[in-house]
């Protein structure tokens, strides 16, 4: 089985903005309301295209599948049948062996701006960079899924 690590945090002031080595714009959509079981994602990135499957539960640790799809299609599933939708640009940045990706979302979820790093075990430890504010990988209000059902900008101002 794919299992994905994954830990997110919010990212507090601009300092990281210094530290990004590469960009990519990203749109992607959800083909169900509700996550169930599962979550199935459409993404574009540039000039690639991905169909992914990920367990629907709350953690670090998940199963995840991905596979490579072409682009015109996975517009066409974003137009059509995706339920929910989001847009963000995921800046990369490379700090003591790791790569973050900082997700600064536009939208309706503008103003959100999250990072998430993989790791290779649950308890794999990392040097927290002074940008990371609090952790936010057991809420899932700051999972995708969720910001493209229901976006950041519809949040009661004491729900951040």
């Amino acid at each position: 089985m794919a299992l994905e690590i994954e830990r997110k945090f919010l990212v507090v002031g601009d300092d990281w903005r210094a530290q990004v080595s590469r960009a990519a714009r990203m749109r992607q959509g959800y083909l169900s309301r509700e996550a169930g079981r599962a979550s199935v994602r459409v993404r574009v990135e540039d000039d690639r295209a991905t169909l992914n499957i990920k367990a629907a539960v709350v953690g670090s640790a998940r199963a995840e599948y991905e596979y490579a799809i072409p682009v015109g299609e996975a517009c066409e599933l974003l137009e059509t049948l995706c339920v929910g939708r989001l847009e963000k640009i995921r800046h990369y940045i490379e700090r003591d062996g790791i790569v973050w990706e900082v997700d600064e979302f536009t939208g309706d979820n503008a103003g959100l701006i999250v990072a998430e790093v993989e790791l290779s075990a649950v308890d794999q430890a990392f040097v927290r960079p002074q940008w990371l504010g609090r952790e936010l990988t057991d809420d899932r209000r700051y999972y995708n899924h969720h910001l493209a059902l229901h976006p950041y900008r519809s949040w009661d101002a004491d729900a951040h």
